[in-house]
Formats: structure tokens, sequence, C-alpha cells
């Protein structure tokens, strides 16, 4: 009976859309409209889409030098951003952390978030366990409608706040004669900025690359800035920073971009390169694969860099401990610190392809839609201070969320992930103010 309403609402607004061109539509609820919630896009495309679902799995360990009360850990979430938007923030039961609150909040600078935990009191030299997960919706962009050529672009034609990713920082020394030297070299004669990133994909990976197996084997890597990666090759961190000078050094605005990839075993954080591209956007880079455009549903992705991000990358790389990468972890205690073992059997994180379903356009951006509208009222209400009774609605409603993940993951069932989420929205417009 369930999918019955769903059908019948999809075939009604299709219908609409045919006639009218757009449309305004209430979200469905179990057994009326939802109110106070209007979708005001258009079809684009009637083609079948992908869309995935996906999780990033985080084991963060932590150390107390002294005994201590109550502390704050930061740690970066995936932001909704373009082709992916979370679903849930998920602790697992054997967090040995006394988590006394959790929350997902705004970070300075947006669109990225934090995931917010407040700890209770430690003993001095304990080590306590956060383990979570993150579930992210996803659509696969992989840039087919990426113009062939477009022209690099001059100041005027970027956008003002875009501008800031053209910046030069302690790592992405997009002014050293060097970096401009090679630059040119890569750009030849042209000024296809398509051909011209292409170029920088390859050149990176290929570059001096006996260099980088040296420091493989020998598991201790040098300065991943710019000017070093281009002397004796690097690691994925190096590979996106000299990425980003070669392209800012010609007027491209580019960022690295903090993601967990599918890599298929226990990692930290991968590092990618989006460059942009006038009148489309941004189109991704794997610097350490030597591809672009590299497509979107092969990793989630956790913190957008900005210039002061670049400036607090890592500050050591030797493999057997893997410190210096917690640029996206801050903890407001100074005697509370990541405890690694190693990369294998301390602080890790993962990402996991769930499950892929492939239906209609319609389907997949209005599963997308009630996602983000769900996770906004989600984001809202976690952490608050709420009475009896609204907080029954808010367990109820991620109950349902719990559920809608379920049937996505277990039996790849697109309209009961709906029918899940729209219970949920309602569950959440239920609360008091």
């Amino acid at each position: 009976m369930r999918k019955q309403k769903i059908g019948i609402l999809k075939i009604s607004i299709l219908t609409s859309i045919i006639i009218f061109g757009i449309f305004s539509s209430s979200v469905l609820s179990e057994k009326q409209n939802t109110k106070n919630i209007n979708l005001n896009y258009n079809i684009i495309s009637k083609d079948d889409k992908d869309i995935f679902l996906q999780r990033v799995e985080h084991y963060l360990y932590l150390k107390a030098e002294e005994s201590e009360q109550n502390f704050i850990v930061n740690y970066s979430f995936p932001p909704d951003y373009n082709h992916q938007v979370p679903i849930l923030l998920e602790i697992f039961d054997d967090s040995t952390a006394n988590i006394i609150e959790y929350d997902i909040v705004d970070d300075f600078n947006k669109p990225n978030q934090l995931a917010k935990f407040i700890i209770g009191s430690i003993q001095k030299d304990e080590i306590v366990l956060i383990h979570f997960t993150c579930w992210v919706l996803l659509f696969n962009n992989d840039f087919s409608d990426l113009p062939y050529y477009v022209k690099i672009p001059n100041r005027k034609e970027i956008p003002e706040e875009y501008i800031i990713w053209l910046s030069s920082t302690n790592v992405v020394q997009k002014n050293r004669v060097l970096i401009k030297y090679h630059a040119q070299n890569l750009k030849g004669g042209g000024d296809n900025l398509i051909n011209f990133a292409s170029n920088i994909s390859d050149f990176i990976k290929n570059h001096r690359y006996f260099l980088f197996l040296i420091q493989l084997n020998l598991k201790v890597f040098f300065s991943q800035d710019a000017l070093t990666t281009l002397f004796i090759n690097g690691e994925n961190v190096g590979r996106s920073h000299l990425a980003c000078a070669l392209l800012r050094s010609n007027n491209i605005p580019s960022r690295v971009l903090l993601v967990n990839n599918d890599q298929g075993f226990w990692t930290q954080m991968h590092y990618m390169v989006e460059y942009y591209c006038p009148n489309y956007g941004w189109v991704l880079i794997d610097s350490t694969m030597g591809k672009t455009p590299y497509e979107t549903n092969k990793q989630i992705i956790n913190r957008i860099c900005y210039p002061s991000d670049e400036d607090d990358t890592k500050k050591d790389y030797i493999i057997p401990f893997m410190k210096g990468e917690e640029q996206w972890l801050w903890i407001d205690n100074e005697n509370i610190y990541p405890y690694y073992i190693d990369c294998d059997e301390g602080s890790k994180s993962q990402m996991f392809s769930e499950n892929q379903i492939t239906t209609n356009s319609f389907t997949a951006d209005y599963a997308f839609f009630i996602t983000q509208s769900v996770f906004h009222q989600y984001r809202k209400y976690l952490g608050e201070n709420l009475n009896e009774q609204n907080l029954l609605h808010l367990d109820n409603a991620i109950d349902n969320q719990k559920k809608g993940i379920n049937e996505f993951k277990e039996n790849q069932d697109i309209n009961e992930y709906i029918y899940h989420m729209d219970k949920a929205y309602d569950e959440y417009k239920q609360i008091e103010h």
C-alpha cells in the first residue's frame, strides 16, 4: 500500500511536469501531505540516475596526559555540498569515551561542518575511543558534460567568492620561479583549461616517481609543500598542493579537498583537488591517481580546505605513527591528544560503498531533496534540550532515518527509503519550538 501511494504521487507529478514544465508539490507523509514544505525545482532530464548510499567510519582514540574534566572534540563532518548530502551521524556502542552530548555544527568556513562531541572526565594516561560513522547519499557526476574547450580565465571572469583560492600559502607556493616554469611548460602554447588541468594531473602522477618509492620504502616522507613535492615527489597531500600551485599560478582557482575514498584498507584522509571551470563549476582531480575529471561517487568529501587549512597540514609523515594528520580534528584541551598506535591499529577511518540504486530522474532528485530537508531538521534539533514530548518526536524521526538507510542498504528499495524519510520529516515538524 505504501509503495502504491508513492507510485501514484510520482505519476501525478510527472504528468504535471509534462503539462506545465514546472511543479510545486507537498511532501508525502503516511496518510496525508506534510505541511509547510514545497518543491520548487525543475526536472532537467528524464534519464535514469545512479544514487549511492555510502558511509565513512571513524575510530578516534584519545589519550590524556593529565586527568581532565569535560572537554570538546570537533571532527570534520561531510558537508551538504553539490553531489552529496549527509543523512545521519551514528555512534557505535563500543565507544568507551563518556560522550555527554554530540551535535553537528557549522564550521567558520561554509559549507564545512563539524561533529562536536562533549566528552566527560578522563583520567591521566587513560585511552578512550569515539567510534562513529557518517551516512551520506550521493549522486554520481562523471563530468561527461564538461566542455572540451574552455579558455583559461582572466581575473575578471572569476566570481569574487572564489578569489580566495588564488592565494599563495606556505605550502602552495604559486609564485616560486620553478612552479611558474613548470606550469608554463605544461600549458604549452595553448589556452585550453581542460587540457592544462589534464597535463598537470598526468605530470604529478609520474614526476620523479622513483623518489616517491624510495621515501615509501624508507617509510619517511619529507615536507608536503608544493615545491618539495616538485623536487622529490610526495604523498597525496603534497601532490594536491603541487596541483593547486600549478593551477593558481595561471589564475585558476583551485582548492584541496579532504576526503575518504574506498581504498580497501584502513587509512586516514585522502587529499584531492578541485579547480574552477568558468560557466561550469568545480571539477575534481585525483592528483595521486593522475586523473581528471574524476567521478564524484568514489569518495566522500569531509572538508573543503581554505588557505588557512593549507598552512595547517602535516608537520611530519612517518608512516608507523602517522602524526600530524589532525588538521580535520580539533580538541580544546592541550592535555588530550589523538592516540596513534599505527595506521592499522590506531585512529583510523575508511569509506564504505553500501549500495547503489538506479532510478528515474524524478525519484532520484526527490530522494536527494527529502534527505536534505530531513538532515536540516536533524541538525536543528540534535543536541537541543527538548522536553519529553519533543524528544519522543526526535527519537522517532531518527528511527525512521535509520529504517530508511536500512531499506536502501539491505533491500535496494528507494520507495521505502523515501517513505521513511517522509515520516522522519513529519516527526521533526511536530517538534514544538
